[in-house]
């Protein structure tokens, strides 16, 4: 380790880093991966020096290993966020995170008019912008920003 650094958060033995995450989506990625239900040690930090993001957030997820859906589901909120896969304290495979083309059960419509917001219908969307993460919903055409999505 160089002279003057220092790690800011533990090392794992073995699961998922997520890296790269904007601090003020730090509790949108923990909700919309549903890391609150889970029993694996999970270490976060918020407004850590970033030099691509200027404050950025990172979680540890001990004996946590992601599958594609749920990694896609991370770039919804953190579209440049990063993962690194931890065996044996190193790291052995990294990840960039992939806005979907469409998106299921996880943002809730904004239109109060929506059938998905009537009835029982599980929410749908097509992406239309990855770069700034912008949806049209399925079933009202309605489209909604990154700032104003509402996480189910």
């Amino acid at each position: 380790m160089k002279e003057g650094k220092k790690l800011s958060v533990s090392a794992i033995e073995n699961g998922t880093v997520i890296d790269h995450i904007p601090s003020k989506n730090l509790f949108k990625v923990i909700n919309i991966l549903g890391l609150e239900k889970i029993d694996n040690l999970i270490t976060f930090g918020a407004n850590m020096e970033s030099n691509r993001l200027g404050k950025k957030a990172i979680i540890k997820i001990a004996d946590k290993f992601f599958e594609r859906e749920e990694i896609n589901r991370i770039a919804v909120v953190a579209p440049l966020a990063k993962l690194n896969i931890i065996k044996d304290y190193a790291v052995v495979e990294k990840q960039l995170v992939e806005v979907p083309n469409h998106i299921e059960g996880i943002i809730k419509c904004v239109n109060p008019k929506c059938i998905t917001n009537v009835e029982n219908v599980k929410t749908k969307f097509d992406v239309i912008d990855k770069k700034n993460v912008s949806l049209k919903c399925y079933y009202c055409e309605k489209i909604t920003d990154q700032e104003h999505m509402i996480y189910l």
